[in-house]
């Protein structure tokens, strides 16, 4: 009798060949034969199949399965699980890397029967050499909900489980509940995991086991749509939690506050396109302002955003990185505020991040 899977690493990826590898290398140099590896890809166009298939090679608990087209995020994930034999699925993106030991502390939970495992996460340069954030999720102890506490367990990590490879979930669990409903939405893990009051006790763990990579996000030409509009519909169509504690995870409407549209704009996230997303029926001064937004100049946005953050939200390291590019004015601020800095910030590196197209 072969040895029983306790945790499958479900990716789902699309054209992420030049950078698939270093998750792989981070999830193989510490699987043990209690983990198998189920890749999606969503009909890559680049050279993503070579490249799994070379690690297939290495490691025969590696499955792969390419589509003829492409399906979406959530169908992908969806149906990794589907291939999945493992008592557990720990989803994982496609570029972030595995922190040594991350698998056997996972493997380690298991066996308490918990129905979830939330994991940390702490946010990195798009290099991975310098951190922004040492956690994701701002606890220092790890954390145990129960059924009963499902109003707390929405309120406290709902937003961090955006992130999803946070997520590692009985796929007993995961099989047994709706997920056709959050097609689309760009998160069916949240979905599923907050449709119902999960039957046993959620682990939140508090260990950063994750290495989350910055400025590579595959939707950045959707991000307006997806914050503005589509995460705050999902939260609040959860008829299970109180207005109140919808309001703490994410508000009904973000894309009123106009400070939020400037640094959308910023990032150069926000637009004429994001504009027109509005709604029709919005406060007209409001209008107004808001297409003034999308349309300035990101050199007239940059420096006081840059300069607001630095003093008054200094904690917000990931946006400030955000605010940053490959341009000349980018690099400007990173001579001026980071390269002599005596901390985790400093080096002679400069703080940029590469021009990232839209992959799912």
């Amino acid at each position: 009798m072969g040895t029983i899977i306790k945790i499958s690493i479900c990716i789902a990826t699309r054209n992420r060949a030049n950078i698939i590898g270093e998750t792989l290398n981070s999830i193989i140099s510490q699987a043990t034969e209690e983990v198998e590896i189920v890749v999606v890809d969503g009909a890559s166009t680049d050279n993503t199949k070579q490249i799994i298939q070379q690690f297939k090679n290495s490691f025969p608990r590696l499955k792969y399965i390419r589509k003829d087209s492409n399906g979406g995020v959530d169908r992908d994930y969806s149906e990794s699980v589907e291939f999945a034999a493992g008592e557990y699925c720990w989803f994982m993106s496609d570029d972030d890397v595995l922190k040594n030991g991350a698998v056997q502390k996972v493997l380690s939970h298991i066996q308490q029967g918990y129905d979830l495992i939330i994991v940390n996460a702490e946010n990195r340069i798009y290099d991975l050499s310098r951190v922004l954030e040492k956690r994701q999720l701002k606890i220092t102890e790890d954390r145990i909900y129960k059924p009963a506490d499902n109003q707390a367990l929405f309120a406290d990590v709902a937003k961090h489980v955006s992130y999803i490879p946070a997520v590692v979930i009985k796929r007993q669990v995961w099989n047994a509940r709706d997920k056709e409903s959050y097609y689309g939405t760009g998160f069916v893990h949240v979905g599923v995991i907050f449709q119902n009051v999960l039957k046993n006790d959620v682990l939140v763990m508090s260990e950063p086991l994750i290495m989350a990579r910055q400025g590579n996000t595959s939707w950045n030409d959707k991000a307006f749509e997806i914050w503005m509009f589509r995460w705050p519909s999902l939260i609040w169509s959860f008829s299970n939690y109180s207005d109140s504690i919808k309001q703490k995870v994410f508000p009904k409407e973000p894309w009123r506050k106009l400070l939020l549209l400037l640094v959308y704009r910023g990032k150069g996230l926000y637009s004429e396109k994001g504009y027109k997303l509005l709604p029709k029926t919005s406060n007209g001064m409001y209008k107004i302002i808001a297409r003034i937004i999308a349309n300035l100049p990101l050199w007239i946005v940059k420096p006081p955003l840059f300069i607001y953050l630095i003093i008054f939200e200094p904690e917000k390291r990931t946006t400030l990185y955000g605010l940053l590019s490959n341009s000349f004015l980018g690099k400007w601020f990173c001579a001026i505020y980071f390269k002599n800095r005596k901390d985790e910030w400093g080096g002679n590196k400069c703080l940029t991040i590469p021009d990232v197209k839209s992959q799912y």
